[in-house]
């Protein structure tokens, strides 16, 4: 098993630039996720990889060895692809052991390899059935199956998931992320798929308009992002993202003039955005704390709508109607809280889990890092979390 190392890598269609100076790291044996919206470059990044597509500029190694301009055929790597791209003429076992066949490899072999890994993906009893008698499901472990036939140095998925239903994905990101596990083999994914990033990935590579905007594990993206983007993109439902000012002191209010968007924070917590007179808060939907009654330090607001979620709901909240102007907030909230659309709500912050956001550049206040504290997962009856775990 190899590295896969990026260095500056560019490419160009035209005057179109799709991928910018990207620098990329993935250690042996890691499962690194490419993960950002249609057209943000992630594919792109992944087929020159894969020998696909040539970079304008920049180089890619497979461990010690540049690989920038070498075949295709020759650089050890596997692809999955999303249209699964098996071979209608051959039955499910021809399918897997077709790179083996390319390969020189006799029949025999073939067949015992094949069995081999269609045991791994637990589609032993199909290798005798024509592919166009498949599920979708089937389809895919037949090409990851193909794909693990060679044993390659580095495994590429190009969204493999995305024509699945919701419960074939959740099974089948369990399945991939064991077989990666018992292989250990160097594996790179690409998804838009936020959620399948997170479980699936040791390594998040965050991307926009062709640029790395962040690259962590799972838990840094999400805690700590590098800027507004980032935190924006991951973690459903989104962050709400609120312009304020200082009142005070502690006291931040809407800097739209929405009266009733104002709150007082926690000393340690105003000190992180004190050098700024205005910024942008972010904060997640389940760090409010929900209230029926007028609740001191709580912004006022409406129910708009509500969305059971099971042990959870989600309430949109329209904040300010009596200014002419309001603002939009997404709260989760548990279920034993109840609220229907028209109620009057009351909404406290968890401040000491905020993000505060340079307005102009989107970059994250990083000041506010060694002050920051996590809550645990688990809210108490009033919406707010019943403990508390610091960084």
């Amino acid at each position: 098993m190899v590295s896969v190392t990026y260095e500056s890598v560019e490419k160009r269609y035209g005057e179109t630039l799709a991928v910018d100076n990207v620098d990329i790291d993935v250690e042996d044996g890691e499962f690194a996720v490419l993960l950002g919206p249609s057209g943000c470059g992630k594919t792109t990044t992944l087929r020159c990889l894969a020998g696909l597509t040539t970079p304008t500029a920049g180089s890619i190694y497979l461990g010690d060895y540049d690989v920038t301009d070498v075949h295709l055929k020759n650089r050890d790597i596997a692809m999955v692809f999303q249209n699964f791209a098996l071979y209608p003429h051959m039955n499910v076992q021809e399918n897997i052991g077709y790179p083996l066949k390319v390969a020189g490899q006799d029949e025999k072999t073939r067949n015992e390899r094949a069995r081999e890994v269609a045991e791994m993906v637990e589609i032993e009893e199909l290798l005798d059935r024509d592919v166009d008698q498949l599920s979708g499901g089937q389809r895919q472990r037949v090409a990851l199956a193909r794909a693990m036939i060679r044993r390659p140095s580095v495994f590429l998925m190009d969204e493999p998931l995305a024509s699945l239903d919701a419960k074939l994905k959740i099974s089948m990101r369990s399945r991939i992320k064991v077989l990666q596990r018992e292989l250990g083999i160097t594996t790179l994914y690409v998804t838009h798929d936020q959620e399948e990033a997170m479980t699936l990935g040791d390594k998040l590579i965050i991307m926009d308009g062709g640029e790395i905007q962040q690259i962590g594990t799972p838990d840094d993206v999400y805690h700590e992002p590098n800027n507004q983007f980032v935190a924006g993109f991951i973690g459903s439902p989104s962050m709400n993202f609120i312009d304020v000012e200082w009142s005070d002191e502690q006291t931040i209010a809407h800097s739209g003039g929405i009266s009733d968007f104002q709150a007082e924070l926690d000393q340690t917590v105003a000190a992180r955005y004190d050098e700024y007179d205005s910024f942008r808060l972010g904060i997640r939907p389940q760090y409010f704390a929900a209230h029926t009654t007028p609740t001191e330090n709580a912004v006022p607001g409406r129910v708009r709508v509500t969305e059971p979620l099971g042990d959870e709901q989600l309430i949109d909240v329209v904040v300010g109607l009596a200014d002419g102007e309001s603002l939009d907030i997404t709260a989760k909230i548990p279920n034993n809280i109840t609220v229907s659309r028209n109620d009057d709500i009351w909404l406290s912050i968890q401040d000491a889990l905020v993000h505060g956001f340079d307005i102009e550049s989107g970059d994250r206040i990083e000041e506010a890092d060694d002050a920051r504290y996590r809550v645990a997962d688990s809210p108490s009856t009033d919406g707010r979390r019943s403990e508390t775990v610091h960084d």
